[in-house]
C-alpha cells in the first residue's frame, strides 16, 4: 500500500533516525512511501525506503523535478506550493506523521478530511476520530495497516 510520510522539514538528528527507521521497516513490509520530497523528515524516510529498494513518490511544492532529495526514485513537480499538502495526504492510503508544524498539522487535517487513518510519532494530536498517537515507528506501521480501508 502507499503510505504518505508527513513530517518536519528541519529535524534534529534523534527525529531523522526515527523517520529513517520507519522508512526502512515501510520498505521491508512492501509499502511505497509518498512524502513532500524534500528535506529533515522527506529525506531520512525516503532515505531508508530507498535502502530497502522500496519506491519512494515525492510531491514537490515547485516546479522542479530536480529539486527532489536524493532518494526519491519518482519526484512529481506540483507548482502548488504547501497547497500540495493535500495531493500528499490524498495519496497515501495511510498517513504517518512524525514531529511537523504547520504545514504537518495541515497535512493531518486533510489527510483525517479524506478518510485516511493518521499515526502520529511526536506529532500534534488534533483530537479527532482517525489520529493514533503512538511511540514507535512499528505501531505507526502497524495502525495504519489495520486501519486504512484499502486493506479492510
Amino acid at each position: 500500500m502507499r503510505v504518505a510520510v508527513i513530517g518536519g522539514s528541519t529535524i534534529d538528528d534523534r527525529t531523522a533516525e526515527i523517520a529513517r527507521r520507519l522508512g526502512c521497516l515501510l520498505g521491508e513490509r512492501n509499502h511505497t512511501v509518498v512524502c513532500g520530497g524534500l528535506g529533515g523528515v522527506m529525506t531520512a524516510v525516503c532515505e531508508g525506503a530507498a535502502r530497502t529498494g522500496a519506491e519512494t513518490i515525492g510531491l514537490l511544492p515547485g516546479e522542479d523535478p530536480a529539486a527532489a532529495n536524493e532518494w526519491v526514485s519518482t519526484p512529481i513537480a506540483t507548482g502548488l506550493g504547501n497547497a500540495r499538502n493535500a495531493l500528499v495526504a490524498l495519496n497515501g492510503e495511510g498517513v504517518i506523521a512524525v514531529d511537523g508544524a504547520t504545514g504537518t498539522l495541515s497535512e493531518i487535517g486533510h489527510a483525517l478530511d479524506f478518510g485516511r487513518p493518521v499515526a502520529g510519532i511526536e506529532a500534534h494530536d488534533p483530537g479527532f476520530e482517525g489520529f493514533e498517537a503512538v511511540e514507535t515507528p512499528m505501531e505507526a506501521i502497524e495502525y495504519v495497516e489495520r486501519a486504512s480501508p484499502q486493506r479492510n
